[in-house]
């Protein structure tokens, strides 16, 4: 009889603490810090001159996944936010890059600007977690994005927050834009009143931003009752010198970020309580190289020019189907098609895209050519690969970047409230963020989220 009481009293504390897990209070506050270029290569190679406040305490005592990506390319800061934000890719929010071409205009268009705002997130189609916390608590929880560029504070922020801040290139002042409230920007006058503006150095600027997140958050008293508030901050592990000898600049960068992650995390652990607070902690997953001279160490290289090839394309085209201006215009690494001349011919749409790429593979330093994947009315029809170590240049615009197909190894952080050490080699996703915040906050994750939580 005694071992079915004991049976019993065991099932009935099992089910409690199960119980208990499944009613675990949410953190009174979402710290979401986005690094852009940051690698864990690097992380490494500089770990002897960290404190213990910095990276060493994320590492050591939070939830590491190891071998993060993105689940498209190419990436770039603009697109990696908008990911982590959204949960989704550039197929559903919309955010292909930092600029894409406006179909009408056939001119660039920065994506963040708005006609009637100037600046706004309404190009990224989809909401976001922070979106969907604004939602849930309607209205009543506190978001704000900070980040010394204008599109990583917008598209962090989302489209409900009460607030986004970056730094004006021209003044150096923190700025906003009236598509926010005016109440949400009353906190910032007092800290323009005690504070200078921030220095263009990026290790400066990190603290810079450091320093302005945490004015936030104590000026609106972010984390301090029940509803669960949500702040975005974007830093910068970008090389300061882009010559060969940036590897000596970017013990600086390290050593500052580290210094700045220590001070961001000791306060905001202070103000509202280490318990209270989740952290989350990524990269944006891609690097700007410095410049190699390739050809000086023998290594395959050589210049593509895209204009060149896009009127090569075009009187290609004309001998098959006739005289006319069959590409519009390139941006990038895409060539945009006229869709309307097309259809005016009554040409097949899939034909001349065959065609199209079976002549652009041919071009020295191609590698590959695809159909845009995403939105026609903010991308090209097709997109050109450029062989590694090649370069990509635009003689119109003077645009050029260099191909590299090699992995940028870089971690998802999680540490905080509810949370336990622990390393993890699985890899994974970064469109996982969102809905892992989502259940750690217990509201759903944005609408274009396909991706499941990370355990």
């Amino acid at each position: 009889m005694n071992k079915y009481i004991s049976a019993l009293i065991l099932a009935t504390l099992t089910g409690t603490e199960a119980y208990a897990q499944s009613l675990q209070v949410a953190p009174r506050l979402v710290v979401n810090i986005s690094i852009d270029q940051l690698r864990t290569d690097y992380i490494e190679h500089f770990a002897t001159l960290y404190s213990p406040n910095g990276f060493k305490k994320l590492l050591q005592q939070g939830t590491v996944y190891e071998a993060a990506s993105y689940p498209f390319a190419p990436v770039d800061r603009s697109s990696a936010i908008a990911a982590i934000s959204t949960g989704t890719t550039p197929y559903y929010n919309n955010i292909i890059g930092t600029q894409w071409l406006d179909r009408n205009t056939l001119r660039p268009l920065f994506c963040v600007d708005d006609s009637k705002y100037k600046t706004s997130p309404q190009n990224m189609s989809t909401s976001t977690i922070a979106d969907e916390l604004k939602i849930s608590t309607n209205g009543a929880a506190i978001v704000y994005g900070i980040a010394a560029d204008r599109d990583a504070a917008v598209l962090s922020a989302g489209h409900a927050a009460d607030g986004a801040f970056w730094i004006d290139e021209k003044s150096g002042d923190w700025v906003t834009s009236q598509y926010y409230s005016q109440n949400g920007q009353k906190w910032l006058n007092s800290y323009r009143s005690v504070n200078v503006k921030p220095s263009k150095a990026k290790t400066l600027t990190n603290d810079a931003v450091s320093d302005i997140a945490i004015s936030c958050i104590n000026g609106n008293a972010m984390g301090r009752d029940e509803n669960t508030d949500y702040i975005s901050i974007t830093l910068s592990a970008k090389a300061t010198d882009n010559s060969a000898q940036w590897r000596i600049g970017m013990e600086s960068v390290y050593r500052g970020l580290d210094h700045t992650l220590s001070s961001l995390l000791s306060h905001i652990e202070q103000s509202v309580g280490a318990q209270h607070v989740l952290f989350v902690l990524t990269s944006t997953g891609y690097t700007d190289d410095p410049k190699v001279d390739f050809a000086k160490y023998r290594i395959p290289t050589g210049t593509f020019y895209i204009n060149r090839t896009a009127n090569l394309l075009n009187m290609y085209l004309g001998a098959i189907y006739g005289q006319g201006r069959y590409v519009e215009t390139c941006f990038h690494n895409q060539i945009y098609l006229n869709r309307k001349l097309i259809e005016d011919k009554r040409i097949s749409f899939s034909d001349i895209i065959s065609r199209s790429k079976e002549f652009l593979v041919q071009v020295s330093g191609v590698r590959a050519v695809q159909e845009s994947p995403y939105n026609p009315s903010i991308s090209g029809d097709l997109i050109i690969e450029v062989s590694p170590g090649w370069q990509l240049l635009n003689e119109d615009n003077h645009e050029s970047y260099t191909s590299r197909a090699a992995f940028i190894p870089f971690p998802i952080i999680f540490y905080g409230s509810g949370i336990k050490p622990q390393r993890i080699n699985t890899p994974v996703t970064v469109d996982r963020i969102a809905p892992t915040i989502a259940k750690a906050i217990q509201i759903r994750a944005p609408n274009a989220c396909k991706a499941a939580p990370l355990q």
